[in-house]
């Protein structure tokens, strides 16, 4: 290839790991902000969490669309084309991770109807803070090509799930106790698994990273917790 396409293929690899990197700017932000509608009890934060999740939405399509172009005119090899798949793969994630999100904001509308229930949102509001540190920890890894950073990540995994086993046994006490809790509870389940699946996306996405980086599959096995309720 000549000097000018070499530059001009270089430039649309760089421009592609970009526009994961700002989805996944988009992603982090969409869960955080879930996490706070769900702490503060904030309707207009929840309801723009719903709305965002369309702009992740188009992201992600215009991300495959240059992927499957770049695949299919430039024809990479080795390195180059992990690196294509790879963003393709975590495009794809970060877009769960969004409708995540917006599930999230939805079941906040609905919980803001019912009675506070501060203790569980607290248990909530930790694990979703557990979820989003992996999450910023393994785009950073991602953006920064940190192969360790993103090892980081896939080993803390049972971390998440302990927390989603803590909350599900404290919101069964909850209606156990409570039988007027039960409708209340059975939504907060719902926002924790979401989380838990956040926590899990993350998690694939450091293993994206790492055949990106390297070629090569991770071999050891995900330690990862049964989880009580799937």
């Amino acid at each position: 290839m000549t000097e000018h396409t070499v530059k001009s293929y270089g430039e649309e690899l760089a421009h592609l790991t970009a526009e994961v990197t700002r989805m996944g700017g988009i992603a982090e932000s969409q869960v955080a902000d879930c996490i706070a509608a769900i702490a503060r009890r904030d309707g207009p934060l929840a309801q723009a969490v719903v709305q965002g999740d369309e702009r992740l939405d188009a992201l992600q399509a215009e991300i495959e669309r240059k992927a499957f172009k770049l695949i299919a005119l430039r024809q990479p090899m080795a390195v180059d084309l992990r690196h294509a798949v790879a963003a393709l793969k975590i495009s794809m994630s970060l877009e769960r991770c969004g409708d995540m999100a917006k599930n999230i904001g939805k079941r906040a509308l609905i919980l803001n109807d019912a009675d506070p229930m501060t203790a569980l949102t607290r248990s909530i509001e930790r694990m979703g803070k557990l979820v989003l540190g992996r999450l910023k920890d393994v785009l950073d890894a991602y953006t920064t090509s940190d192969l360790q950073r993103a090892i980081g990540v896939w080993s803390r995994d049972e971390e998440v799930d302990e927390h989603y086993n803590s909350i599900f046994r404290e919101l069964l006490t909850y209606m156990m106790g409570d039988p007027r809790t039960i409708n209340a509870c059975a939504h907060l389940l719902f926002v924790a698994k979401n989380l838990e699946r956040i926590g899990d996306h993350a998690t694939n996405i450091a293993e994206i990273i790492h055949f990106e980086l390297t070629g090569e599959e991770l071999t050891s096995q995900r330690p990862k917790l049964d989880v009580v309720a799937q």
